[in-house]
């Protein structure tokens, strides 16, 4: 991250720090700017976190005879409607406006497709109706409404996540040990979910929240592309030194898992 004055990178310091994870504690250490750092500048630390917290699951599983069958290939969860932080959609956006003209045009006409097949299945409306953010009855039914529609992630090619070094939170968050063949219908199938102690997602829809005053705190992935022609830049709601801006969103996430497990 070069210092937009001089060119020059700028100064970092190593921290080191705890992350409540169930009933142990991990300890990490990250390398961050002593400048000014956003929360969304700061998403490589915390997708690091996740995936930390993902293997320290999986390990797990596999001890308990049960290994995760999640796998490139398998691209069932991509037709789901992944939950996006609005954070995360600053940095998506950002990222999709460096890419190729070709290749960015490419990925666009993907987001149109796949919000005409929603409105065409009468998903579209329900999930522009923001009511059912406050229904979790609602909200269930909206989900399995979504599944059914058979509308891919934009992202999703040959069965696999282009963007898998990237991906949301909450794609990291979803993770199953029944078999693969099962995820193509989990409303008919007994899938059997891997329930994650800590999750990262949470904390950075908490501060959606706090920012939009919206029920969700997060965007649907699919309305990314219509969400970026914005230009928010949501992260400069948290921000300060490197230091510091993680230590709020560990105060977020330490926050957001205890009144989860209430």
């Amino acid at each position: 991250m070069p210092d937009a004055q001089n060119g020059a990178a700028p100064a970092m310091e190593t921290v080191q720090f705890s992350l409540p994870v169930g009933e142990i504690s991990l300890r990490a250490s990250a390398q961050l700017p002593v400048g000014r750092t956003t929360l969304t500048q700061l998403l490589p630390i915390l997708q690091n976190l996740e995936n930390v917290v993902v293997d320290k699951v999986g390990e797990e599983a596999r001890r308990a005879g049960k290994s995760i069958s999640c796998r490139a290939g398998c691209g069932a969860c991509c037709r789901q409607m992944a939950p996006v932080s609005l954070f995360e959609a600053e940095a998506l956006a950002a990222w999709m406006r460096s890419l190729p003209e070709a290749r960015r045009a490419e990925l666009e006409q993907r987001f149109h497709r796949a919000l005409s097949a929603l409105r065409d299945a009468g998903v579209l409306d329900k999930i522009l109706a923001s009511e059912w953010a406050l229904d979790e009855e609602q909200t269930t039914q909206l989900a399995i409404d979504y599944f059914h529609a058979g509308v891919a992630c934009p992202f999703l090619e040959d069965e696999s996540c282009s963007i898998h070094p990237m991906r949301p939170l909450s794609c990291r968050e979803y993770l199953v040990t029944s078999p693969p063949e099962l995820c193509r219908d989990p409303t008919a199938n007994e899938v059997s979910g891997v329930r994650l102690p800590l999750k990262l997602s949470r904390a950075l829809y908490a501060f959606g929240q706090e920012m939009s005053q919206d029920a969700r705190g997060w965007i649907p992935l699919v309305f990314l592309v219509a969400w970026g022609r914005s230009g928010a830049k949501p992260g400069e709601y948290v921000a300060g030194s490197g230091r510091e801006v993680l230590t709020k969103f560990l105060e977020k996430a330490a926050a957001v898992s205890a009144s989860a497990n209430e």
